[in-house]
């Protein structure tokens, strides 16, 4: 049960972190749904078999929602997007357990320290339809030699902040693009945007959850239990 809890927290702060975008449909709150491609390394292969290929985003002005399904256990990542604060909640009722995790600004720095840094975005002029987006292409490159492109549309603007802050020279809203969280590499692509009440979202802990780092969290399953 804590191999797969464990394994849960870390690919829903993988999949959540990459959820960012920006853009002249003003979109406050909603639901975006995202189908997620991976491209992992021999060593992240093992994880990518547990990791969703659609992912929901909810979102209340600049704090998104997010829920995994892990096992036994249900794990709510939720993100200030403009603030990068952040707070995971993990429930395993079969066990009665309810943790919450604090994220700060440190934490979201340090996990970009080690991810590729994006520059150079150049619009190409190029067009397409992705969905019911019109969308243009731009190119891009990263500081170790890699080069990517992506699709971004002016049709809707999310919230400011939602692509982060990796992305925050390309105009618009990205429908489609490559990024680096936790080490690997994966393409995201809006499948569908709506507009609908959601929350309102806190960042505050919930009554009956107990705190805990996500140092504590991850000892508890090194100790070989499941």
């Amino acid at each position: 049960m804590f191999k797969s809890m464990k394994t849960g927290v870390l690919a829903a702060i993988l999949i959540s972190t990459a959820i960012y975008a920006h853009a002249q449909k003003k979109i406050t709150e909603g639901t975006v749904t995202y189908t997620v491609e991976y491209a992992p390394t021999s060593e992240q292969e093992a994880m990518v078999s547990m990791l969703p290929k659609e992912v929901k985003v909810k979102f209340n002005g600049n704090i998104t929602k997010m829920e995994m399904e892990q096992g036994p256990a249900t794990i709510t990542v939720l993100q200030d997007v403009a603030s990068n604060l952040g707070l995971i909640l993990i429930d395993v009722p079969v066990a009665q357990m309810q943790f919450a995790v604090k994220r700060t600004k440190a934490d979201y720095d340090k996990e970009k320290e080690t991810a590729p840094k994006f520059s150079d975005f150049k619009a190409t002029g190029e067009k397409k339809m992705i969905g019911s987006y019109n969308t243009e292409k731009y190119t891009y490159k990263d500081d170790k030699g890699g080069t990517y492109e992506l699709w971004a549309t002016t049709d809707v603007e999310l919230p400011a902040g939602f692509a982060g802050e990796s992305f925050k020279d390309v105009k618009g809203s990205l429908v489609k693009y490559t990024h680096f969280q936790q080490g690997m590499k994966q393409t995201l692509t809006i499948k569908e945007i709506k507009e609908e009440k959601n929350g309102p979202y806190k960042l505050d802990v919930p009554s009956g959850y107990e705190v805990k780092t996500m140092e504590e969290i991850m000892a508890m399953q090194g100790g070989g239990g499941e």
